[in-house]
């Protein structure tokens, strides 16, 4: 946790799922030069006479440096050659504001919680809360969720506030309200939990989910929304996003994550895209 502009905001965590490593870059490289038999590594002159079987391809993966990759990074600027190198992190606990500026990033894959399918519990945790008109019901149990950045009670407090606002008034306006929010064969929940928002919450919860809820209702939350995401980068991408993100200029829960990734990144691979000193 750290206080940025009077507010407390709660860190990213990353976990480096997949890793290629860095050989197949090398053979890419000596492919171009014919090169083979000048690599210090033995699994990468065995391609020039031969097609590596599957134990060779396991040894190149398995390739921790390589003076010609460091040359073409560092001496040429051959950095095209990093495109070959991939890896993928599993991002839990950034913001959807930090998601805006992620996807600027154009060479990456990125797959991120959907809040088309992710919102029943905040919906039912709404429409439970109505058999009674109870906000504080609402207001405590999203509490509970732990879905912003932001982690000063009072101040999440007032952002949930803003979300049953928001829900109230769209409630008065649209006359299939509960249907659009409820599965229909959660309908009848409404009746028989009439009075007791803790039993018709657990009750909606244990229900069938309404599918793409979040159509309706995405409006109600902010950039401070908390989202997971799995992003696979190649290394020069890598490169431009380390580079451009761990500035002091970037947005501050970004350079955040950034961090984070270099923190999980082996020193293999940051030692072609991190220029050290």
């Amino acid at each position: 946790m750290e206080e940025m502009y009077g507010i407390n905001y709660s860190k990213p965590e990353v976990i480096l799922m997949q890793e290629t490593g860095i050989g197949v870059a090398e053979a890419a490289a000596r492919t171009c030069y014919d090169s083979f038999q000048n690599s210090e590594n033995e699994a990468i002159k065995y391609i020039e006479n031969h097609i590596p079987d599957d134990s060779t391809c396991k040894e190149i993966n398995s390739i921790q440096e390589s003076n010609l990759l460091h040359d073409l990074a560092w001496t040429h600027f051959h950095h095209s050659i990093l495109e070959h190198v991939n890896l993928s992190f599993l991002i839990r606990g950034t913001s959807r504001g930090v998601l805006q500026e992620h996807a600027r990033h154009r060479m990456q894959a990125i797959s991120v919680r959907s809040t088309r399918y992710t919102m029943s519990s905040v919906i039912n945790a709404f429409v439970a809360s109505q058999t009674n008109s109870d906000k504080d019901f609402f207001i405590d149990k999203i509490l509970s969720f732990d879905m912003f950045v932001t982690s000063d009670k009072e101040y999440n407090k007032i952002e949930i506030g803003a979300m049953y606002d928001k829900l109230k008034y769209q409630e008065k306006i649209v006359k299939n309200f509960n249907e659009i929010a409820v599965a229909k064969s959660s309908l009848n929940s409404l009746e028989e939990f009439s009075g007791n928002p803790e039993a018709l919450f657990n009750a909606l919860e244990g229900g069938k989910k309404k599918r793409n809820v979040g159509d309706a209702f995405k409006h109600i939350i902010t950039d401070n929304v908390k989202v997971d995401m799995v992003v696979t980068f190649n290394l020069r991408s890598l490169k431009n996003y380390l580079t451009l993100r761990n500035s002091g200029a970037a947005y501050f829960q970004i350079r955040w994550l950034a961090q984070e990734m270099m923190r999980k990144t082996p020193s293999k691979y940051l030692d072609l895209i991190i220029k050290k000193g």
